[in-house]
């Protein structure tokens, strides 16, 4: 594991709003802030390859490393992220009830298309 935190946040750093939000965790997770290592898709694609991610899905979706090797994607790694904020807890909580997480995933998936298609960095 690239860090030793207790997860990795696989995130977009050429994405401005993806640097503002973690900007933001950060902040909110105040003094937690270590537990959370924070790393850039395009400099960890060899990483990412090994867990078998592909650096196109890792660009289409938030990855989060555990301590314990388990990679969790999409909407469950921001709700694990999420549970480590105190301030978040209850969204992650609302955003795990039924019929919530699948359409926040439609709406998410349609904004990173429209976000990378409009960066040129979107690949079918």
């Amino acid at each position: 594991m690239p860090n030793k935190a207790s997860i990795n946040v696989y995130y977009d750093a050429q994405c401005p709003l993806c640097r503002k939000e973690r900007r933001r965790y950060e902040r909110w997770s105040g003094r937690r802030a270590e537990e959370i290592g924070w790393l850039d898709v395009s400099e960890h694609e060899q990483t990412l390859r090994e867990k078998g991610v592909a650096p196109a899905m890792a660009l289409r979706s938030l990855h989060i490393e555990t301590a314990q090797g388990q990679l969790i994607e999409g909407i469950d790694a921001y709700r694990l992220l999420m549970k480590r904020i105190p301030l978040l807890v209850p969204i992650a909580w609302i955003i795990s009830l039924p019929g919530i997480k699948p359409g926040l995933r439609t709406l998410y998936d349609v904004w990173v298309k429209r976000r990378l298609k409009k960066q040129g960095r979107w690949s079918s």
